[in-house]
Order: C-alpha cells, then structure tokens, then sequence
C-alpha cells in the first residue's frame, strides 16, 4: 500500500512540475473549506512558546527507525535534494484556515525514496527542535502535497513559523506539520505524540473535525 501510493505520488508531483506555475485556484471546491473552520488572510502563530534559533551550520535534519538507509542531512545536504514549490490550503485545528499558502522544499516522497522504509513501518512520528513530537500515519504522508518546508511565498520559513524548516501535510490539521523539524522516524506501531497525549485525534483530518480523540 505505502508502495503504491509513493508511486502515485511522485506522479502527481512530476504532474505539479511540468505545470504553468503556481496560482491560486480559479475556481474553489465546494468542499474546501473544512466544517468548523473560518477564513483568514492572515496567519495566527502559535506554538509551545519556545522557539529555538538553530544556527544553520549546526542543523541537522535526521531519518532513522525502520528504514534501510538511515540518514542524517546537514542544511547544506539538504538543500541539494531535488527542490519542489506546491500551493494548498492550511488548517488550524483552532478553527481557522489559510487559502493558498506557496511552500518550497523537499517532497517527503523523495526523504521516502533515499530512506527506503522496511514493509512493516506503518506510521511516522516527527521530533522538533522545541521538544514537540507529533503521529502520522505513513499514508497520510504520503500525499503529493507534503513536504518539509523551508520557504513560504517565496521567502525562508521564518522562525515564528518553524523554520528554518517545518513539515507541512495540507490535508490533516496543522498541528500535524511539526515546526522546527528535528527528526523523521519510521515506525511500525503508532507514538502519540505532544498533542495526542493530551488528547487530540491520532490522525486529525479536517473533513471529518478529527480535532480530539
């Protein structure tokens, strides 16, 4: 299954890619918006109320878990992985959303690709720079749409939005998309993570206001 949809997924991304650029949606979805949710033009900030400055030359991005080729990615490193930009919409499980947000970065995909997960791993789980961890299960992130940001709108991921480099998963809550990015492990069973022991959903999908468990 996380076989087919990697490669569904690439697909999509070399779809993105070979399109006129980045725009936003002429004609919006009936169903973009999530229940509960409310539109802003702006973008709140929250977070744990530490935000760590990592010197660049000392950032290390980490992969490890069930994974054939565990890898740790120095700033340099990582920034020579093969670049993606991708325009979606960002929702807050606090009720608000964000149409159109531009990010650049590294397609999980291509993390997914050069880490090689063994068949058992079933669920990823993010650790941060700030002590915050957050649960993914592997499909979810599999979606052409996810990436480890390090570039909104054009410009670096500013620190009070989790850069240097943050993950963004458009279609779960944000809360999924951890600020300040550490580590990727692969995991076969699933670990709460921050939120989720403190009850929030396990998986967080908008559409269905999976906002607690």
């Amino acid at each position: 299954m996380s076989k087919e949809r990697y490669i569904q997924a690439k697909q999509r991304w070399a779809e993105k890619q070979l399109a006129s650029g980045f725009k936003p949606r002429e004609v919006a979805a009936t169903d973009r918006l999530p229940p509960g949710q409310k539109l802003t033009t702006g973008f709140p900030v929250l977070d744990l109320g530490v935000r760590p400055e990592i010197p660049l030359n000392e950032w290390t991005l980490t992969i490890d878990g069930l994974v054939e080729n565990p890898t740790a990615f120095s700033w340099e490193q990582f920034n020579a992985l093969p670049q993606v930009t991708d325009l979606s919409d960002f929702h807050c499980v606090t009720t608000w959303s964000k149409y159109d947000c531009q990010w650049t970065g590294v397609a999980f995909t291509t993390l997914f690709e050069i880490a090689q997960p063994k068949p058992e791993a079933k669920f990823v789980y993010f650790t941060s720079y700030d002590g915050y961890s957050t649960n993914v299960p592997l499909t979810n992130c599999l979606d052409d749409d996810v990436l480890v940001a390090t570039r909104f709108g054009g410009e670096p991921v500013s620190l009070e939005h989790g850069g240097p480099a943050r993950i963004i998963i458009p279609k779960l809550y944000a809360w999924k998309g951890a600020k300040f990015v550490k580590s990727i492990t692969f995991l076969a069973e699933d670990r709460l993570g921050f939120w989720e022991v403190r009850g929030y959903h396990y998986v967080g999908d908008p559409w269905k206001e999976e906002r607690y468990a």
